[in-house]
């Protein structure tokens, strides 16, 4: 539908101009530097890049030249400005865009009790048939990759970074009202000395006022249970929009869409007991109450947001049961910090290349064995390379943690045996006392203690004292391959024995690589964007 937009020019030089022609509205060069957008109905398409300010000083909003640990803070609100404002760098200036109502809040108490009162729902506005009809939640669709559209992107400069900035903008507006469970930028960061750089974090009360495991710890595979907690509970305040593939090939946001039931929605909603900035988790198709496993479709959406995201400082993460995930409910998380993960600069051995183009490779030098996936001819490619490895080992019983990795084109599975090691008292009491679960983000090196005599006294030793624990050993990591590569379908015949490893070191040149283009890689976007009213 055509937009309807006001503009008002500052005055000054070099800034893209606003110009709506019909219904679409792009950017072009203009002598005015300044551009203030007083209102938006909605946007059809943006033609050129926009770069998301990530961090800015309080009250005065200047824009810092570096980002935060933290992944940078995001669309003003927790720093004074305006919970219905998103900033941009576009060019040499500041676009403000001021959203309407619907892109702000999904959600106003009086709409959720009129919503209650017609519907005759629970009043909680959950995400059950209670509350879920005529209810309304933004959506963002995306597009589906093909052979030759993973071609051409690598030829092309990255469009504008829309659902980047539409998680930290929504996940900021969260904050603004209260909905998480303590503030997570109040809390202490630091990263330890050492050969990887482990990144350690104070976070005192998590583990008191986290939702408590409610399953056994020795089954990977277990039934959804509707009487225990799952995400169907939760408020729809707390839900920050559906995601989807787009029907017509074009990437949309529509701020205000209906709930459809019978389509599978799934959606993206905050962490409420957040361990870094803009924690999120993606549920698929969370009305279908999905057991906490992962399967062909849901990986690929997992995949498909790490690649719309376009910023290699936000990873997605799984924790299967077993490998201290806490809901039974298909869930993953993810969230943003500005420095490269422990586990993202150590060098890899190739294994083989599977005739998609996929190459697997074994993680060297790492406390935690692992296998890391990358390559393939599409995205669906290193998806189901992944997610069928991920099958083998839940139907084998075999906990495992998952992290995805440079915008979706990198993913490390590490099976572990914490848990099971715990059960036989096989930890010392040393470790126990640390109170430290070891999921995916502690495993990829990002330590979140509980106490502050362990943050205290972090060292590099005992990092790799604590995730040794959570390793297998060499002969049940090599047991586990087998039945990875025999899944994927080679078997043992699929391995290449490579005379002179491939060792891929991501350690002090790619870290470099990153911190020197570290404020435009963090917001360059992956797909133009389509929004309709």
């Amino acid at each position: 539908r055509p937009i309807c937009a006001r503009a008002q020019p500052y005055g000054l030089t070099g800034v893209p101009k606003l110009t709506v022609t019909g219904s679409a509205l792009s950017l072009s060069r203009l002598p005015h530097p300044r551009l203030h957008i007083v209102d938006i109905t909605a946007i059809y398409k943006v033609s050129r890049s926009l770069f998301h300010v990530r961090a800015v000083r309080r009250k005065g909003c200047v824009i810092e030249s570096n980002p935060s640990p933290h992944g940078g803070r995001g669309a003003l609100p927790s720093e004074g400005g305006s919970p219905s404002d998103l900033l941009f760098l576009a060019g040499g200036g500041i676009l403000s865009i001021k959203r309407v109502p619907t892109v702000v809040s999904n959600y106003q108490k009086d709409e959720a009790e009129e919503t209650a009162r017609r519907s005759g729902g629970c009043g909680k506005n959950c995400l059950r048939s209670c509350c879920i009809p005529g209810a309304k939640l933004p959506l963002y669709a995306f597009k589906k990759e093909s052979e030759k559209d993973a071609f051409e992107s690598e030829n092309k400069e990255p469009p504008v970074a829309f659902l980047d900035s539409l998680v930290l903008g929504e996940w900021e507006d969260r904050m603004q009202r209260g909905l998480f469970r303590y503030d997570v930028t109040a809390c202490e960061t630091k990263v330890i000395p050492g050969e990887y750089g482990f990144i350690a974090q104070l976070n005192e009360g998590r583990h008191l006022k986290k939702r408590p495991t409610e399953f056994r710890v020795d089954k990977v595979l277990q039934p959804f249970d509707g009487n225990k907690f799952n995400f169907t509970k939760v408020g729809q305040e707390e839900v920050l929009f559906q995601f989807e593939a787009s029907e017509d090939g074009e990437v949309q946001f529509f701020p205000n869409a209906p709930i459809d039931v019978e389509n599978h929605p799934s959606v993206v909603a905050i962490n409420v007991s957040p361990i870094e900035y803009g924690h999120v988790l993606l549920i698929p198709r969370i009305l279908e109450c999905l057991p906490q496993r992962i399967d062909r479709e849901s990986f690929l959406l997992a995949l498909y947001m790490a690649a719309e995201a376009g910023n290699p400082y936000f990873r997605l993460g799984y924790n299967s049961l077993g490998a201290f995930a806490t809901i039974n409910h298909l869930h993953f998380q993810a969230y943003y910090l500005a420095v490269a993960f422990p586990i993202e600069k150590a060098p890899t051995k190739k294994i083989t290349s599977l005739n998609d183009g996929v190459i697997i490779s074994e993680l060297l030098k790492y406390p935690v064995r692992g296998v890391v996936f990358e390559g393939g001819n599409t995205l669906q490619d290193l998806s189901d390379a992944v997610s069928d490895a991920c099958i083998c080992l839940q139907d084998n019983n075999i906990a495992y943690n998952v992290l995805i990795s440079d915008c979706g084109k990198r993913i490390f599975l590490l099976p572990q045996c914490y848990a099971e090691k715990q059960a036989l008292g096989e930890v010392s009491v040393e470790l126990l006392d640390t109170q430290v679960n070891p999921a995916v983000w502690e495993i990829s090196g990002h330590m979140v203690l509980k106490r502050r005599k362990d943050y205290d006294e972090a060292s590099d030793e005992n990092a790799w004292r604590l995730l040794a624990e959570v390793s297998l050993s060499d002969e049940r990591f090599d047991e586990v391959n087998a039945l990875i590569f025999e899944a994927i379908g080679g078997g043992k015949d699929a391995i290449e024995n490579v005379e002179e490893p491939d060792t891929k070191a991501q350690s002090i040149e790619k870290e470099n690589g990153i911190t020197e283009t570290s404020h435009h890689a963090m917001v360059a976007g992956t797909q133009e964007c389509l929004v309709l009213q």
